[in-house]
């Protein structure tokens, strides 16, 4: 399949964003044929290169390699007038930029969306930020991990009795608001094709993780509860967690509803636990979590992981392993569906990285290439796009402008 008949063929994209959220989504846009030009600052480029594990002396990160994914990078002082000048002219061209900055600091270089949509008026600009574009806490720097914790997120991970602990992965809110920056440019791109207008895009981290956080805020408004750490337990149903096995590995085990706590009773051998006079509804059952977690749990370290598995399975009752990242390089069914994509890593060799999402039957998601080296575009962004010659760019690079 040729990138033109990609579904984002014909888009440009300028990607001024660091770190994670706003390059997630950039390279989501990259891998459904948009053309991504990454703008990054000439000394160094985006920090992202230098965070995580390195590949080599002086070499990217994996973590730079596999956000930078799909685009080309192009060197530029937005804090040089006329760095900012050259930008301007780019976003003439562009279609999306998208840029996690505090907010303000666009307006500060004479580069707001007044501006920009003035000389474009069907440009959509993405802004990523911790705390949104308004608000009291708006100048705030904002970093995935303190937007989980403003959420409410943070407070409901850990044990009960324990300290808050981390949700998982410490970049959750950065990848949540890069898909939400994805929704919102497609409703924008819709939005522009009956208009002809373009429009911002204000997504704050700390709000795409309290959208996750289901019925919270009005079951608190209704009830006065005040939802606390549950460990590996849930408020809303039971059993409804992880449990170990024999074989020292873990299951998750999700009853939500009581026809599958049924099918559960059936496939432990204990049918009785699922009748009336137990716990056969599932309030009859968080009355009696402790309880039920704990016949659960004792049936569960009678059998190895793959067992119970299989057991529930059969018995259709949503199970799955537990895996570690070494269990999913193993594992058949991410195989079976190409979850995984290797790459050439040059001085490494072939690595496993994330394929493209979603699957589209029609025009899938393409994973061309890695991060990009700092400036592999330049030449020809600057001579194509804004008609530089290559005297005029050599100037530029000794000023440090581009």
């Amino acid at each position: 399949m040729t990138d033109t008949a990609l579904p984002l063929s014909g888009l440009t994209v300028l990607d001024a964003a660091t770190f994670i959220a706003g390059p997630s989504c950039a390279a989501l846009l990259a891998e459904f044929g948009a053309e991504v030009i990454k703008v990054e600052h000439p000394e160094g480029g985006d920090p992202l290169r230098r965070l995580g594990t390195k590949t080599g002396k002086d070499a990217s990160t994996l973590l730079w390699l596999n956000e930078g994914r799909g685009k080309r990078s192009l060197t530029l002082n937005l804090k040089d007038k006329r760095g900012a000048k050259l930008f301007r002219k780019l976003a003439a061209k562009a279609d999306i930029i998208c840029e996690n900055f505090r907010p303000g600091t666009l307006e500060r270089w004479g580069l707001g969306y007044d501006e920009l949509s003035a000389d474009n008026p069907g440009l959509i600009l993405l802004r990523v930020s911790g705390f949104g574009q308004d608000g009291p806490y708006k100048d705030r720097p904002g970093f995935a991990r303190i937007a989980h914790a403003l959420s409410g997120l943070t407070h409901l991970t850990g044990e009960e009795g324990g300290p808050p602990l981390t949700p998982g992965s410490t970049s959750l809110a950065d990848y949540m608001s890069g898909l939400y920056g994805v929704i919102g440019v497609l409703l924008a791109l819709r939005h522009r094709d009956v208009t002809g207008n373009g429009q911002v895009i204000d997504v704050a981290l700390y709000e795409s993780v309290f959208r996750a956080l289901d019925e919270i805020a009005p079951a608190h408004a209704l009830t006065g509860l005040i939802r606390g750490r549950q460990g590996i337990g849930t408020v809303n149903a039971c059993p409804h967690g992880h449990f170990p096995t024999k074989d020292g590995k873990w299951v998750a085990i999700a009853c939500t509803a009581d026809r599958m706590f049924a099918r559960l009773a059936q496939v432990m051998g204990t049918p009785e636990i699922a009748t009336p006079e137990a716990f056969q509804t599932v309030n009859a059952r968080l009355d009696g979590q402790e309880q039920v977690d704990a016949l659960v749990r004792g049936w569960c370290m009678q059998h190895d992981q793959s067992k119970i598995v299989a057991l529930c399975e059969a018995g259709e009752v949503p199970c799955g392993p537990v895996l570690s990242i070494d269990d999913i390089l193993k594992d058949p069914h991410y195989k079976a569906r190409a979850t995984l994509t290797e790459m050439e890593v040059p001085g490494v060799g072939r690595l496993p990285f994330p394929s493209p999402l979603p699957r589209l039957s029609a025009s899938p998601g393409q994973l061309n290439h890695l991060g990009p080296d700092l400036g592999d575009a330049n030449v020809d962004i600057y001579g194509r796009m804004l008609g530089l010659s290559k005297v005029e760019m050599s100037a530029l690079k000794a000023d440090g402008v581009i």
